[in-house]
């Protein structure tokens, strides 16, 4: 199999860690595993802890990559929300390439152990669903100003936990909560 990072150099099997099958490349330092290997060793480890004291310098293609195995193209998957790394993953045969210090980072983040769900629907979703409250909370703290926020955190959460919150917005929404009138 060919890198497909670096497109000439051949992977060379190895087991990443001593765990698990793999495939490296010499050049890049980039890793192939496929994820039935990295399962079938997890399940016959489900105990292992991944030392998160690493130090790494991760590197990552931001070009699209070719599976080594089908010749598809990988597709990127995020890995947290804090991070702009993504992992290539190819559908076609169940495989993720690691560009060098991607494992490391992935120990460190605490996700080494669970490998396979970050190319799930729903790890997918939590990520642009945190993104998401990232973006708008920075957006209010401006619009807003710190002080003013942390008020209206304080109001929203409050306001959300009373047993008579419809009747409590509709007051504080209503022009004169004293009149018939609008």
């Amino acid at each position: 199999m060919k890198c497909p990072s670096c497109s000439d150099s051949k992977l060379v099997p190895f087991f990443l860690e001593g765990l698990f099958r793999a495939h490296t490349c010499k050049v890049c330092e980039g890793n192939w595993l496929l994820i039935d290997d990295y399962l079938r060793w997890k399940e016959h480890n489900p105990e292992y802890g991944f030392s998160q004291d690493t130090v790494f310098e991760a590197e990552d293609s931001l070009k699209a990559l070719l599976c080594p195995e089908s010749g598809a193209i990988m597709s990127k998957y995020r890995i947290a929300h804090d991070s702009g790394h993504r992992l290539d993953y190819s559908a076609a045969v169940g495989g993720v390439w690691l560009d060098k210090g991607e494992w490391e980072y992935l120990k460190e983040k605490g996700l080494a152990g669970s490998l396979n769900r970050v190319f799930t629907a729903q790890w997918q979703k939590k990520l642009k669903e945190d993104s998401t409250k990232i973006t708008f909370t920075a957006v209010y703290r401006e619009r807003f100003g710190e002080e003013a926020y942390e008020k209206v955190q304080e109001l929203r959460e409050w306001l959300n936990s009373h047993p008579r919150k419809a009747d409590l917005r509709a007051y504080l929404l209503a022009g004169d909560p004293y009149s018939a009138d609008k």
